[in-house]
């Protein structure tokens, strides 16, 4: 944005822009972006404002319809169908891919609880059902997750069409697949989305279910397969292959991101990360804060997305240049090292604990060349963006202004996060590779 930009707090920088994005949430400013004194209870949408009522009692579909006529939306699905329409490369750091960071275990063990759990979720399908589900293992379906309430691709069983005893086969191959704080931190997005639809009375858009779900190739042991899962706040990529288990790209987020019932999805990371960064001597400070505040005015032009504001790693992103910023770990002293790694960490929760491990194992063996990147103050007094970039992950966390609350600053209640292995490993795909070499 430029330097004029960050001039104008005027209405002329706070005009709507479909009725649920506004420009304030990309518009530059001097001024500091406070968090707000009150919860998110404070930015919740009268019930008869026309923004909820005008879709009250429409269904998935008949939402996704209405949404679409929006002219912003109809650019932005645009230019998503152009990046879906890519070839795959994988997100890398100057636009070359990195070869040889991924490779399979010599000796590997094998964890027969994911692919029993999905045998058993094939066995209660009918025949239509199957035919949505599976996919080939290579099939661009794969790269078709969004993370919006509207839908974008149908890909896979919607849960919410779904029988209960299916849509609990789902879930434990979820549970089977995922370390159990992972698989709690899954569906604790996906009933705060619930949450979210009885806040502004719109059950039918955004509840537990609402979310889209397919097997690609054949769950075997050792043999590469994988499962997705994606909806509002929430996508995750499953692939197992040669014993090493892969889980990304990762999107997760919520709005509200807590409530009086429901802790925060992500209050250790993000206490782990400000802990990391007030604790910067003045000279590293100066290198790891790129910019003073999430709507910095020194942020260049198209810095900041309408959609994604300052995330980089979200939907439809497989092939995104994302350039290094930020101070460089090897920089760091050895305490702070441990933080960026506990932090890394909670990124990779979803994965069992030896998976976990052996990912970031592979995070160590790149950390000297990992660099972490902070915007916003650094005492919690105001939101933040942080990305954690290496030759092999790619790892965010931001806070964002209200789509379905009215605060049209981002604030900590709305958070996105986005998880990637950079230089072709995002879906597996660098270790299916190394596994079919093997096979020749």
């Amino acid at each position: 944005m430029s330097h004029d930009a960050g001039r104008d707090t005027s209405a002329r920088a706070d005009q709507d822009i479909d009725g649920f994005f506004s420009t304030a949430r990309v518009a530059a400013r001097r001024e500091a972006v406070e968090l707000p004194a009150d919860s998110y209870t404070h930015f919740l949408i009268d019930l008869d404002d026309p923004k909820l009522a005008g879709v009250r009692g429409m269904d998935y579909e008949e939402f996704s319809r209405d949404r679409r006529r929006a002219p912003f939306l109809q650019e932005l699905l645009g230019s998503w169908q152009a990046l879906y329409d890519e070839p795959f490369t994988g997100v890398t750091s100057d636009g070359t891919v990195r070869p040889d960071l991924y490779e399979l275990p010599e000796h590997p063990g094998v964890d027969p609880d994911p692919q029993q759990a999905a045998e058993r979720l094939l066995t209660v399908l009918t025949e239509d059902e199957l035919q949505l589900l599976r996919h080939p293992l290579t099939a661009r379906e794969w790269r078709a997750w969004s993370n919006p309430e509207f839908v974008v691709h149908r890909v896979g069983l919607r849960l919410e069409t779904l029988p209960d005893e299916t849509v609990a086969a789902v879930l434990a191959v979820l549970r089977a697949s995922l370390s159990p704080e992972g698989y709690r931190r899954v569906t604790g997005a996906m009933t705060l989305n619930a949450v979210l639809g009885e806040l502004v009375d719109l059950p039918t858009v955004m509840n537990d279910r609402s979310y889209w779900f397919s097997l690609f190739g054949t769950p075997d042991p050792l043999a590469p397969w994988g499962w997705q899962l994606f909806g509002h706040h929430v996508a995750v990529n499953f692939v197992s292959v040669g014993g090493r288990h892969v889980i990304a790209p990762v999107f997760l987020g919520g709005e509200p991101a807590l409530t009086e019932q429901h802790p925060p999805l992500f209050a250790a990371r993000e206490a782990a990360a400000l802990e990391l960064v007030g604790s910067l001597d003045a000279g590293r400070r100066a290198r790891a804060v790129v910019y003073e505040s999430v709507l910095d005015p020194a942020m260049p032009e198209g810095r900041l997305h309408p959609a994604d504001e300052r995330h980089v790693a979200g939907a439809f992103r497989d092939n995104r240049v994302i350039p290094y910023e930020g101070i460089r770990a090897r920089d760091l002293t050895d305490r702070q090292r441990t933080l960026l790694r506990t932090v890394v960490a909670d990124f990779l929760v979803l994965l069992k604990e030896p998976q976990r491990e052996a990912t970031l194992a592979l995070f160590d063996a790149h950390q000297d060349d990992t660099w972490f990147a902070w915007y916003g103050a650094t005492d919690g007094s105001q939101p933040c963006y942080l990305r954690i970039q290496s030759p092999v992950i790619v790892a965010e966390l931001d806070h964002h202004a209200g789509v379905w609350l009215s605060n049209r600053l981002p604030a900590r209640f709305h958070v996105h996060t986005t998880l990637r292995h950079p230089n072709g490993n995002d879906y597996g795909r660098a270790l299916v590779a190394r596994w079919h070499e093997r096979a020749q």
